[in-house]
């Protein structure tokens, strides 16, 4: 048996994408910027797509602009507002200290050419205080940048309260919604941000897809320069079967939305109590709420990360120990390390994050499996007798 719980990393293709993906490729091969009937096909596609996007969002579909997913779109909004504010002498940044990398380290490029950078700090709860972000804020900070979702741990940021402190200081403010789009609902206008990136792996979209949601009067410079692709926003000729199971996927996701993020919410709230009661020593990491429905964050006293997700693995369950970006390194979680964590504590500590695919009974295989392997894993460590 072979179970998938690793959704935050990224998602199985769902078939009516992928065969519209598929179709795509040979049906709509035009160039959208092309004004022949091949053209037209192919920019009709992105038409779809790009309208698809704005419903799942409560967006219009002119503000909404393609790229190759979450990360180019989390560049192109640091970036692009970093530039064009820059004649204004707005060259502050901010950021939560628990963003992906994307965000992060292109917080500190900017910083090595001059632009001044605050990392907000969080608590263990995980989420950012308000309070600290309106101690940051000064007359020159030109963009906040916060991530409606954390990809580790889960937790839902207070974003409409963040950015009306934002705009007070005449900053504009950039979420990350690459975790929560599709998870809950996200509308654009409610949260009250200007820019909003996401990417159409994360729910059962294809890779090399996304997208940056530009609200209207947003000033922001296009960081990849060339034609007139997306109304002179992002050169370069548009992947076009991508973009087409982007918008698949986020039709999907209206579809399906409340009632799978209330099903997932279920299977996971099960799994979670189950494990810490079966498990001596286990602790959720982060706010249990507010939370995307499908993630928990565990960490697992007197276990190594890496050794509990190999033996998971071999047992054939697919779990995580954190960022898929980050994987391979030895370095702990900076997201739990933010959170005030204990050393050992972020190196013990595994993501189970769940999705469509996901059954009652592939719970109950991974419940009856991880005491057995915890227990194992301990005894090699000679704490097998590990008691609460």
């Amino acid at each position: 048996m072979r179970i998938y719980f690793d959704h935050n990393a990224t998602t199985p293709l769902a078939p009516e994408v992928a065969a519209l993906v598929a179709a795509t490729m040979v049906e709509q091969f035009g160039n959208p910027s092309s004004v022949h009937h091949y053209g037209q096909q192919a920019k009709a596609v992105l038409d779809d797509a790009r309208a698809s996007v704005a419903v799942l969002l409560n967006a219009e579909p002119s503000e909404v602009v393609f790229t190759s997913g979450g990360t180019e779109a989390d560049n192109f909004a640091l970036r692009g507002v970093a530039e064009a504010l820059e004649p204004t002498g707005r060259r502050h940044l901010v950021a939560s200290a628990i963003e992906h990398e994307a965000v992060l380290v292109t917080l500190k490029a900017l910083a090595r050419r001059g632009w001044r950078t605050t990392l907000l700090p969080v608590d263990a709860s995980g989420i950012v205080d308000p309070a600290a972000l309106d101690a940051a804020l000064a007359d020159d900070t030109a963009l906040v940048s916060v991530m409606h979702a954390n990809n580790e741990i889960g937790t839902i940021q207070p974003i409409a309260a963040l950015a009306r402190l934002a705009h007070g200081r005449g900053a504009l403010f950039h979420t990350d919604a690459v975790q929560s789009v599709a998870k809950v609902p996200v509308d654009c206008r409610a949260l009250g941000v200007d820019l909003l990136s996401l990417s159409a792996h994360k729910f059962n979209g294809p890779k090399g897809a996304g997208a940056l949601w530009i609200k209207r009067g947003t000033r922001i410079t296009a960081t990849l320069t060339g034609g007139k692709h997306e109304r002179a926003r992002r050169a370069g000729t548009e992947n076009v079967p991508a973009i087409a199971g982007l918008g698949a996927a986020a039709r999907l996701a209206a579809a399906k939305l409340p009632a799978e993020a209330a099903r997932v919410a279920s299977l996971r709230d099960r799994l979670e109590a189950a494990v810490l009661q079966a498990v001596p020593g286990t602790l959720v990491n982060g706010a249990l709420d507010p939370r995307v429905p499908n993630t928990t964050n565990i960490s697992v006293e007197h276990v190594e990360a890496e050794s509990l997700l190999i033996a998971l693995d071999l047992e054939g369950i697919a779990v995580s120990t954190g960022s898929a970006c980050s994987s391979g390194t030895l370095e702990p979680s900076h997201v739990l390390r933010a959170m005030g964590l204990s050393a050992h504590r972020t190196q013990n500590s595994i993501r189970i994050s769940l999705g469509a695919g996901n059954t009652d009974a592939q719970v109950d295989y991974l419940l009856e499996k991880l005491p057995r392997v915890v227990e194992k894993l301990r005894s090699l460590t000679r704490v097998g007798a590990y008691k609460r």
